[in-house]
């Protein structure tokens, strides 16, 4: 099944963006099992996560990043089922939309 117009130009667009996460100091991090629980302090709001988000969130504390070479230092750190770019893209709209990663 191939992309739609629309959805072939939202890749396209995720593809040139560069990320970066919220610092780290401004972000209180605590594991529970599968999931992880994320405390930004700038917005005082508690987020319950799972992966990829905690790997994607240190991966871009220590650069900002385009997708593709998020997708590939997840892919050379990380066990991923899903490492496709749509699911990438997916997660970081997330991220994007919580405050917890900007697009410079």
């Amino acid at each position: 099944m191939g992309l739609t117009g629309s959805a072939m130009g939202k890749a396209m667009v995720m593809q040139a963006m560069i990320f970066r996460a919220e610092p780290a100091e401004s972000l209180r991090i605590q594991a529970l099992d599968d999931f992880t629980l994320i405390f930004h302090r700038r917005s005082g709001l508690t987020h319950l996560v799972t992966a990829p988000a905690p790997e994607i969130l240190a991966i871009l504390q220590e650069a900002p990043l385009n997708r593709d070479e998020l997708l590939a230092r997840l892919g050379e750190r990380y066990d991923l089922e899903d490492a496709s770019p749509a699911a990438l893209d997916a997660r970081l709209a997330e991220l994007i939309a919580v405050g917890l990663v900007e697009v410079q």
